[in-house]
């Protein structure tokens, strides 16, 4: 009874662990610490990783507040994250570049697991969809377009950075709660472990080297095959089970356990009994029953004595009717076995081990699992002879843990929207491209005026213009009063009645060869054309916005040009692709 006590002593400073490590996230929000941290977050170094000398000084002049470093190619970048990499704060990295290009970077900073901790903002001229999604496959945070904005570059680049220095906070504060927590756990299942090894007079390693073995082959069978679907955090529990599975030999008398010679017949039968009662002890727990490490170890207690062919114990099992946790922790503790020594045996060589294992003399084994077996021997090896177990819960996979558990919190909901908000822009522009029609913006915050790159190039004007009332190209474009007539009724809009819509005609003649622009607004798409004059009719949408706060404050407006008459039919091209029926 006592020791079924001290598991359940075990199981409830498991979940009571996680009860802990949230309430100390609790406090770090409460003490205030969170916000002195936030001041915190803007200090550090910006990787500016461009071949143009002139790009790499404009960005460093817009970021003149933090400390810049330079790599005109990808290989110098990666020279540098090599040596500093636990400095960089942020990476601007150009797309195109000699000797290795931004992609490859990515590729390498993913194989390096520096892409969770730094973010990359992509710099590009490039429009290509399947460039960017593939960009955003590989980790990068945000893009940024040429020509550089410098209030864009400036609060794209600060937002990024605090963002991902409290993500580092909080994966960090959680690894070190979590890693203090499950060490207190482990020490828990090391000392009914202990107890189990004492009375079986069995070596005080068994049970590590059972738990480090399994953790070998697991980690090999997941990176040979999907078939199993096991996670780092399936891993890590049937690690953790895998320190029970002789927990029924406490109730085995010892003149059976510790006998010294053969048993007989009668007192193997007795033997054997050990999985099944362990298993009954798992199941009379009177609570946890449903906890994912209950239940592995429920099936490795019960069956890791199975075998491949079905001539196991307690069930019979064949194939994989035994649980994949029961298989591989039956793998290791038979290797473990061999080779150490017994009150009745020797201890086996490694490598007569191997093939004694190989050659079916112990039972068999899953084909996989064998597979498995001899590809990591010598890591298997290296254990049994140095006596230095892996640690399954090292600094870099708590940390990785830690950064699937905040996965889903709001911290990487900014990474999503961003990623949102991209493809809603790929779609806009799509849009733009099949209908004709072209959109812009303008913030009272900025006093920036920002057109689509469709609507860019139909007018022949920059896609982003600074305070546009005393803009000399739009006035001279335009004309100054049909500028003016636009500002006056976009605003005459309220908040109650927030869309101004009329129709804007082009006039486009030809004198001396040259194209000669003017232009109509009205409330009419009916309007009389100049002679010789070609006449471009579209309809001018704009939406105000508002805060919503009381008063409401007009914060600035969007607006999308539509060519009037417009038809679907028109979307239907020469390649047969019917873009009517996509939309």
């Amino acid at each position: 009874m006592c020791v079924n006590a001290l598991f359940v002593y075990i199981l409830f400073c498991k979940t009571y662990s996680y009860f802990l490590i949230n309430l100390n996230l609790l406090n770090f929000f409460r003490k205030g610490e969170y916000a002195a941290f936030t001041q915190k977050c803007l200090m550090g170094k910006i990787l500016i990783v461009d071949d143009s000398q002139m790009n790499r000084e404009i960005l460093a002049d817009m970021l003149e507040e933090y400390e810049i470093l330079e790599a005109e190619n990808g290989k110098e970048a990666i020279a540098m994250l090599n040596e500093q990499a636990n400095d960089i704060s942020l990476i601007l990295l150009d797309m195109i570049m000699p000797e290795m290009d931004g992609l490859e970077v990515l590729e390498i900073m993913s194989k390096n697991s520096w892409i969770d901790d730094i973010p990359v903002i992509m710099i590009s001229s490039e429009d290509s969809p399947v460039l960017t999604h593939t960009a955003y496959e590989l980790g990068v945070t945000e893009f940024i377009r040429r020509p550089f904005d410098s209030l864009v570059v400036q609060k794209r680049c600060h937002n990024i950075i605090a963002l991902y220095s409290k993500q580092k906070k909080l994966v960090d504060l959680f690894a070190d709660q979590f890693y203090e927590r499950e060490k207190n756990s482990r020490m828990m299942i090391d000392i009914l472990a202990h107890i189990v090894e004492f009375r079986n007079n069995e070596c005080g390693l068994h049970v590590k080297n059972v738990q480090n073995y399994t953790e070998i082959l697991l980690k090999a069978l997941s990176r040979i095959t999907d078939k199993y679907q096991l996670s780092e955090a399936d891993i890590s529990l049937i690690c953790n089970a895998a320190a029970l599975h002789d927990i029924g030999k406490i109730s085995i008398p010892d003149e059976i356990l510790n006998k010294p010679g053969r048993l007989t017949n009668e007192e193997y039968q007795i033997m054997k009994n050990h999985s099944a009662a362990g298993a009954r002890m798992l199941s009379d727990l009177p609570f946890h029953e449903e906890e994912p490490i209950v239940k592995y170890s429920y099936a490795i207690a019960r069956w890791h004595h199975e075998r491949w062919d079905g001539r196991g114990y307690p069930d019979g099992l064949k194939g994989d009717e035994i649980p994949i946790a029961a298989q591989v922790v039956s793998l290791a503790d038979v290797y473990d076995a061999l080779t150490a020594d017994r009150v009745y045996k020797k201890a086996y060589t490694h490598e007569k081990s191997m093939e004694m294992i190989l050659n079916g003399e112990c039972g068999t084994f899953n084909p996989l699992l064998l597979q498995c077996l001899e590809e990591t021997q010598e890591e298997m090896r290296a254990v049994k002879e140095k006596g230095s177990g892996l640690n399954t819960n090292d600094e870099h996979e708590i940390k990785a843990f830690a950064r699937e558990l905040l996965k889903n919190d709001a911290l990487y909901s900014s990474d999503r929207l961003l990623r949102k908000l991209e493809y809603e822009r790929l779609k806009n522009r799509f849009f733009e491209k099949v209908t004709g029609s072209c959109s812009f913006e303008y913030s009272v915050s900025t006093r920036m005026l920002s057109f689509s790159e469709n609507s860019a190039a139909v007018l022949g004007l920059p896609e982003t213009i600074m305070d546009p009332h005393s803009d000399w190209r739009l006035a001279k474009f335009f004309g100054k009063d049909k500028l003016d007539a636009i500002i006056s009724r976009i605003r005459g809009a309220s908040v109650d009645d927030p869309v101004v819509m009329f129709y804007f005609h082009q006039f486009v003649t030809t004198e001396d060869g040259k194209e000669i622009n003017s232009f109509l607004l009205s409330d009419s798409p009916e309007t009389e054309i100049p002679e010789n004059a070609k006449c471009f009719t579209y309809k001018l949408i704009c939406l105000t916005t508002w805060t919503a706060k009381e008063p409401p404050s007009y914060t600035g407006v969007i607006g999308k040009l539509v060519p009037y008459g417009y038809a679907y039919g028109m979307l239907k091209g020469v390649d047969g692709i019917d873009f009517k029926g996509i939309l």
